[in-house]
């Protein structure tokens, strides 16, 4: 049994070593290679996770096997429910919150109807100017015509009613709805 449990715990140990060194090169190289062993209904499965419990139940059971005095069986029992434990803290410590933490700051020109902005580059009334927006956790400078046909300063406040040839059509802000 003790040759099993130095296995797995040399065995995940390898694997980690070899994925924090070599594993966006072995990534690149076989990309799209091993998509055919995906299988769709073990969703919760995850290298990461799975890798884990091989390590854990290794690990648990040198431990289990070398400082107590419990029997083969058990200790591949209590070896089995930690290294389960220990996965599924992995995957609702760790895997989960990676997957749903991706961010980006991409955006569409289409979702800024609707933002307020203040300008930067003044607006004429027939022309075009530039407006600095919030979007997410960053801001954008945009091209800019007036909604109204009104000249437009820089530094006022402005809210963007449509959005037409990759163009924002702005329109001033009235103090009323500024709150001010």
């Amino acid at each position: 049994m003790e040759q099993l449990f130095w296995a797995c715990l040399a065995g995940g140990a390898l694997f980690a070593l070899v994925t924090v060194i070599f594993g966006d090169l072995i990534s690149n190289a076989i990309d799209g290679v091993l998509d055919f062993l995906s299988v769709d209904g073990l969703w919760k499965i995850r290298p990461m996770v799975l890798v884990s419990w091989i390590t854990s139940f290794g690990g648990a059971g040198l431990l289990l096997a070398h400082y107590t005095a419990l029997g083969s069986l058990w200790v591949v029992v209590i070896a089995l429910a930690a290294a389960t434990g220990l996965s599924i803290l992995v995957f609702v410590a760790y895997v989960r919150p990676m997957e749903n933490s991706e961010n980006s700051t991409a955006f569409s020109i289409r979702e800024l109807s609707g933002l307020i902005g203040e300008v930067l580059v003044p607006i004429p009334p027939r022309g075009y100017g530039e407006v600095l927006l919030k979007v997410g956790a960053g801001r954008t400078n945009q091209i800019a015509a007036s909604f109204d046909g009104n000249t437009l300063a820089a530094g006022e406040r402005v809210v963007v009613v449509e959005v037409r040839d990759d163009t924002l059509f702005v329109s001033r802000l009235d103090d009323a709805l500024n709150g001010e």
